[in-house]
């Protein structure tokens, strides 16, 4: 297996984090067409290892301190493949700290101890049933697929269940279990006017659709292709999507031009942010955080939410939403933006997905006095 281990190593000498890890690895594989998709796995299983938790391994050799990585992160299969039945490292000598040293503030509700645990662990599938449940249940079963009832509408698989070929594409969504939670905040009437202002490929925009079909829903994003996707998806379920607005909430002025006078009742505001609850999926964001780069975020993120506020009738509501754990991007944000825009706060939550295995979120809702 040398060959894989001089693979890894390119690997994590060239990879500097500015594109997702699983599709570095996938433009990386593509140069060795010669490595099976056991090969594959394993270097996926070494590189996400890595990234999760070597800054809080002691200097070992290299090979060392990688098999001690996957052991830290339940790589068993690996393990095997690479190190045979071997005497498992004791585990002593990792820092659990060591993996994210930032002091950076935590909103109420996250504990950092057990956020730092869950880096080690690959969160699940998550699916939301749009219909058919009882075939949904009776497929899984059948394609011996392992799944657990989170809900009444949402399911937890292994990561990496192939159920694409299992079920109709338009029965189910694949959606974080705490992003499908964020639906006790909407509580949308019917034929309201709603705008979901940041909405990259629309997972929140069609939960709402899904809860109340005659919403009139605008939907804007500042990347055209992302808003392609969107379509798209609303197109394979069946669903009405009444205006898409390639906009830059940010830039006032640029909005005043577009949105005009258009006023919503309500407005969903799922912000761009450091991700840093759903690090558990993207451990390569955890290794390359830089507190320089994460104090962009509660500026766009105030900026985004007071320009949206603007299009806010009076008794509307602005449900403000990040996928972060910090403070600084969830409260502290939420507070400015009620002292700038003249909203009140009516609540806000961490939505706290530790202990399913999920992303955690945080959720406020800000309403407009009639």
């Amino acid at each position: 297996m040398r060959y894989i281990w001089q693979h890894i190593q390119s690997i994590i000498d060239t990879y500097n984090g500015s594109v997702p890890l699983t599709h570095f690895l996938k433009n990386f594989c593509k140069q060795y067409p010669k490595l099976g998709s056991r090969d594959r796995r394993v270097l996926s299983d070494l590189a996400y290892s890595w990234y999760r938790c070597s800054k809080g391994v002691e200097d070992f050799p290299f090979e060392q301190k990688m098999q001690l990585c996957l052991q830290l992160c339940g790589a068993d299969k690996t393990l095997k493949i690479l190190f045979g039945e071997v005497a498992k490292q004791g585990t002593e000598t990792f820092g659990i700290k060591q993996i994210f040293t930032s002091q950076a503030p935590f909103s109420a509700g996250i504990n950092r101890e057990e956020w730092l645990r869950s880096m080690l662990v690959q969160p699940s599938l998550f699916i939301r049933i749009r219909k058919d449940k009882g075939k949904i249940v009776a497929l899984l079963q059948e394609n011996n697929i392992e799944f657990t009832a989170i809900t009444d509408s949402c399911l937890a698989l292994p990561n990496g269940s192939k159920i694409e070929s299992v079920l109709a594409a338009d029965s189910y969504v694949v959606q974080d279990a705490s992003s499908q939670a964020t639906a006790q905040f909407f509580t949308p009437g019917k034929n309201e006017a709603w705008w979901d202002c940041c909405s990259g490929a629309g997972g929140k925009s069609l939960l709402l659709k899904d809860l109340e079909p005659t919403v009139n829903l605008t939907v804007s994003d500042v990347r055209e292709s992302i808003l392609h996707n969107l379509k798209e998806r609303f197109k394979l379920y069946h669903l009405k999507l009444n205006n898409a607005l390639v906009a830059n909430v940010e830039d006032k002025p640029q909005l005043a031009k577009i949105m005009g006078k258009t006023q919503f009742d309500n407005i969903i505001c799922d912000v761009p942010c450091s991700g840093s609850g759903t690090w558990a999926r993207t451990p390569e964001q955890l290794y390359f955080f830089t507190p320089e780069n994460q104090e962009k975020y509660p500026v766009w993120q105030k900026n985004i939410a007071i320009n949206a506020a603007q299009y806010l009738k009076p008794g509307g509501r602005l449900i403000y939403i990040t996928c972060s754990v910090f403070k600084e991007e969830n409260e502290d944000v939420v507070n400015e933006v009620v002292n700038a825009a003249g909203l009140q706060l009516e609540s806000s939550q961490i939505i706290n997905g530790v202990g399913l295995k999920a992303d955690s979120m945080f959720c406020a809702t800000l309403s407009r006095k009639l």
